[in-house]
């Protein structure tokens, strides 16, 4: 039996052995708390505290503004102690509140729940949304609009993106082996939205304890089915996930949804879980630590807001001083220079490298291998789009389908080159979209 995939595609090394075997724990912040105004796409939320104001776990501190937006909470007690700019892990300074924090840990009371059966469909939506619950595989789309499609009647499966192809993450992993029952509570939540759905589990078989733990769960639920994917990078990537466990095909202009599909993380399915069973909003995610410069890779439950430097003394400090620092994983993480920045509801991974081997690379010309054709999984020709996005040639670039490619780093990975193609083209995207969002 062929194994679920896509063409296309790497095998890197996955570094998932540092830390996928430590179990997940709890880390009660110290000191300030900062939470950015801007930690999903769309609007910034806006303040409804001020400087001074002592606030409880839970209290929404900051509510959507406009449609596309999301409220966020106070996931510590103590006092709002300024508003103002703060730096976050992409180096811009974004206005933000800081709360003191008083290590209390005093909570609001939260609103009564019910059993998830008794909720209407109307109900969930709300209190989804009223919990501030952003996909929080990095993208940040508030979840609300993901689970209110313009025709939910045309809605046939719901995926949870058990992947988790990047390498080095495992925080994923630990959830569903932990805590499984929230994964598949949190499905079964969402599949009451859409009458003739069907649920998809999806993970890679490199994670067998989790696919045999699941499955036995799921038992003979006939709504519900995990599959087991082939361990190949970029299959959690949303395109290719469809097409691996629906053949179903989406390009840059469509929608999950235009394909009858919804798609969610993990830990947002968890988190839909959590707001309607204990009332409680999205206040805490869990963030791998990890890489060869750190002394104990782990798996941390982390309130949001909390400073990256505690993390890495929790995970022991550094073993070496390391040459990177990344903020996520390897292929579609990004560089920081200052660990002095809050976690946020996106923030998965910290991974601190004692080798920075992308800086020292030296690229040359190309030697059209089509190395980079043939791992490409948007079936485009990065080396033409690169020297497309070099020379500014924005018509050529559209004309060559550049804006279908997903960024995922396969092409700059295999080049023997060392050609910075999926840099280059992200550039022009990126001016693309801006053009099109004006």
């Amino acid at each position: 039996m062929a194994k679920l995939t896509f063409t296309g595609g790497i095998h890197p090394y996955d570094g998932k052995e540092l830390s996928k075997d430590r179990p997940i724990r709890e880390v009660l912040p110290v000191g300030d708390l900062v939470y950015p105004l801007s930690q999903h796409i769309g609007a910034p939320a806006t303040p409804i505290v001020k400087k001074g104001d002592r606030v409880l776990r839970g209290q929404m501190i900051a509510e959507a503004t406009g449609f596309v937006s999301a409220p966020i909470y106070a996931t510590v007690s103590g006092t709002v102690k300024a508003i103002e700019p703060r730096r976050v892990v992409t180096g811009d300074n974004v206005m933000s509140i800081v709360v003191e924090n008083d290590e209390l840990y005093e909570e609001v009371a939260y609103p009564l729940c019910k059993p998830i059966e008794d909720y209407s469909k109307e109900e969930i939506v709300e209190r989804v949304k009223l919990a501030g619950v952003v996909g929080m595989g990095g993208a940040g789309f508030p979840t609300f609009i993901k689970l209110s499609p313009k025709n939910p009647e045309d809605i046939d499966y719901v995926i949870v993106n058990g992947a988790e192809c990047e390498p080095y993450l495992t925080s994923d992993y630990r959830r569903m082996l932990e805590e499984p029952e929230k994964v598949i509570g949190g499905l079964r939540a969402i599949l009451r939205l859409f009458d003739k759905a069907h649920g998809i589990i999806a993970i890679e078989d490199n994670k067998p304890e989790c696919i045999e733990k699941i499955r036995s769960m799921v038992g003979d639920d006939k709504r519900i089915v995990v599959k087991a994917l082939k361990t190949k990078y970029p299959q959690g990537a949303e395109r290719q996930l469809i097409y691996a466990t629906t053949s179903r095909e989406i390009n840059s202009t469509m929608l999950p949804a235009d394909v009858g599909c919804i798609v969610d993380n993990v830990d947002t399915v968890v988190a839909i879980y959590t707001a309607l069973t204990t009332g409680k909003p999205l206040m805490e995610r869990i963030v791998t630590v990890t890489g060869d410069a750190i002394a104990k890779p782990q798996n941390f439950k982390v309130y949001i807001g909390t400073n990256y430097h505690q993390l890495v003394e929790e995970a022991g400090g550094f073993k070496v001083q390391p040459e990177k620092i990344v903020s996520g994983g390897p292929m579609m993480g990004f560089g920081i220079f200052d660990l002095d920045v809050p976690t946020t509801k996106t923030a998965s991974a910290l991974l601190c490298l004692s080798k920075d081997e992308v800086t020292a690379m030296e690229p040359t010309a190309c030697i059209k291998c089509g190395k980079c054709v043939e791992v490409c999984p948007g079936r485009v020709v990065p080396n033409r789009l690169m020297l497309y996005a070099i020379h500014g040639d924005e018509e050529a670039f559209l004309a060559n389908h550049g804006m279908e490619c997903c960024e995922c780093g396969c092409c700059s990975y295999v080049c023997p080159a060392k050609r910075p193609l999926t840099q280059t083209i992200k550039s022009m995207r990126k001016m693309q979209l801006a053009k099109k969002k004006k």
